[in-house]
């Protein structure tokens, strides 16, 4: 096992004054991976992000040189490679930075990953609301091309990597990998059936690979550095550094950097404790569409393993915290609502159930549950779960089937007392529906075969 703690590796260069202009950059190692990169072979390559252990940081956490293994070389047809920064899962916010303050370390990523798999053309796919981020990542992107590091002659080696932005329109379904190669076609954000897969059949039609942003951007440090510098840090099997993004109730949130296998609790000691020095009562390992998990878990080491074997997913690395004063079924209630209006709409068990599971939660919080409600709530959670065209179906699941896991009788509580037992929503009247099921007030509004009661 590797050092654990907070540590600076992907994140060292965010407070070097200018480093987002391409001169500046290179004056602290930038594009000497790339350099080295034109000299490697694309299995030399591969190899090296299988012996360093990279596993993709955008929440599945799949082997990443395994995954780039996948593509075919022998079709005939382009090879594409895509970068999903359409960073969408509450709580997540460790792309943005790295972008922003460091947008040739993706730049150069991007083309020492598509020399890797013999690419030669890239897609950086950006949420669409990152105004600011796009302007800044297209500035680095004309800076790259006028000094060569892009185009059809690369540094001189004949070798050819074009590079292109694209926003989408902020959609949280792009962040699914298929439903993104969609909409980079200009179609509909919905995911695709699979198989085939993007690795054989992806953007238009050709081999492809969507990694991360943090993922594409660990290459051109591992060209320089190699694969025993990057497992210094970590366990055998998460080995390396992670961006981290820690939100909710403790004193400094934010966005940090930590080795895998930290325990989580000395995490939050970096972030300053818990605020105003009250307890933890829940939180999310990895974003809010991973299961929750209790204080019993807090001395955890934080890596894929660990936090899996105690029943939740390391994610997108978004830590977030809450503590005594918080709600579990308020906070259910928000994440259920995001995950209801976010969905596609294309599946039944996500469209339809997302809708109600958001009714049955609101009618808990606002006071008016039924004792039934908490076996409704499972036996829907459990007809969505594994059910639905994509993830987005288990995201939505995830944090109420945990939450009824670990806190069933806080959700018990709200029966019985008839409201919210820590006082965050005020109880509403039973008679006055339209504040406990105002979605569906707008929804008999706009549509007749609804208010007709026929749908």
């Amino acid at each position: 096992m590797g050092a654990t703690g907070k540590v600076s590796a992907m994140s060292s260069r965010y407070d070097v004054e200018g480093v987002h202009d391409i001169d500046v950059y290179e004056q602290h190692g930038g594009y000497e991976g790339l350099r080295i990169a034109l000299e490697r072979t694309s299995d030399e390559m591969i190899q090296l992000m299988k012996d360093a252990g990279v596993r993709g940081r955008g929440g599945a956490g799949f082997p990443t040189g395994l995954k780039w293994s996948f593509i075919p070389q022998d079709t005939g047809a382009p090879i594409y490679l895509v970068c999903n920064a359409d960073e969408s899962e509450p709580g997540t916010f460790k792309d943005r930075p790295l972008m922003e303050r460091d947008p040739h370390q993706l730049v150069e990523g991007m083309v020492c990953s598509g020399l890797a798999i013999n690419a030669e053309y890239g897609y950086i796919y950006l949420r669409g609301e990152f105004g600011f981020l796009s302007r800044r990542m297209s500035k680095a992107i004309a800076q790259a091309y006028e000094k060569g590091y892009l185009g059809d002659d690369v540094m001189g080696t004949g070798k050819r990597f074009h590079l292109y932005l694209h926003r989408g329109a902020a959609a949280y379904i792009c962040g699914e990998e298929t439903a993104l190669l969609e909409s980079l076609e200009g179609r509909r954000g919905q995911p695709r059936l699979r198989p085939p897969f993007p690795a054989t059949h992806g953007l238009y039609g050709c081999p492809t690979t969507v990694n991360n942003v943090e993922s594409i951007s660990s290459l051109p440090w591992l060209l320089r550095n190699g694969a025993d510098w990057y497992r210094q840090w970590g366990t055998e099997k998460s080995p390396g550094p992670k961006l981290m993004c820690i939100s909710g109730d403790v004193e400094q949130p934010g966005n940090h950097e930590f080795a895998l296998g930290t325990p989580i609790s000395e995490m939050i000691e970096a972030c300053g404790g818990m605020k105003d020095g009250k307890e933890l009562a829940f939180f999310n390992p990895g974003g809010s569409s991973t299961p929750y998990l209790t204080p019993a878990h807090v001395d955890l080491p934080y890596d894929f393993e660990s936090i899996s074997e105690a029943g939740s997913l390391l994610g997108t690395g978004a830590l977030m915290l809450y503590n005594t004063d918080r709600c579990i079924v308020d906070v259910t209630l928000r994440y259920t609502e995001f995950y209801e209006h976010e969905s596609c709409g294309k599946c039944t068990p996500c469209r339809e159930g997302g809708y109600w599971l958001s009714q049955v939660l609101r009618r808990l919080e606002t006071g008016n549950g039924r004792p039934e409600d908490l076996e409704l709530l499972q036996d829907v959670c459990d007809n969505i779960f594994g059910r639905s065209f994509c993830a987005l179906g288990d995201a939505l699941t995830s944090p109420i089937s945990s939450g009824l896991k670990h806190f069933r009788a806080e959700f018990e509580a709200h029966v019985t007392e008839g409201r919210c037992p820590r006082g965050v929503t005020e109880p509403v009247r039973r008679e006055d529906s339209s504040l406990i099921e105002q979605p569906f007030a707008r929804r008999v509004a706009q549509d007749p075969l609804a208010a007709a009661g026929l749908v």
